[in-house]
């Protein structure tokens, strides 16, 4: 009787040790990169905003071409990117409306707190 019990006892060990691993197992959510000015937003400013707030390129209007600039405007420049052709205020005046992705680019560094750096 008692090699049994025992021998049970090793079992339900086992079975439950089996289960067990020596490697920890960390579940972190890997939160996406938040966008900045210098790494992000410069880039799709240059690309869209050229060169009428490019102010080395040309341009006379407000320069979008420095973080603060940006940071200040980017309310304005928001609703003015979203207008549709034809409406007053429209940017990027002359050109095609920008894409959703790149109005998107726009929205999200707003969400992440207009990180400079």
């Amino acid at each position: 009787m008692k090699k049994t019990l025992l021998f049970t006892v090793l079992i339900i060990t086992a079975i439950f040790l089996s289960f067990c691993s020596s490697t920890r197992r960390v579940t972190t959510s890997a939160e996406p990169a938040k966008l900045t000015f210098e790494n992000q937003m410069s880039t799709v400013i240059q690309a869209n905003c050229s060169p009428c707030h490019i102010p080395s390129k040309g341009g006379n209007k407000l320069a979008l071409d420095n973080y603060t600039n940006v940071r200040t405007n980017i309310d304005s420049i928001l609703h003015r990117i979203q207008l549709n052709p034809g409406e007053k205020g429209f940017m990027p005046f002359r050109k095609a409306k920008l894409s959703d992705s790149t109005i998107a680019v726009f929205k999200q560094w707003k969400e992440d707190g207009m990180l400079e750096k």
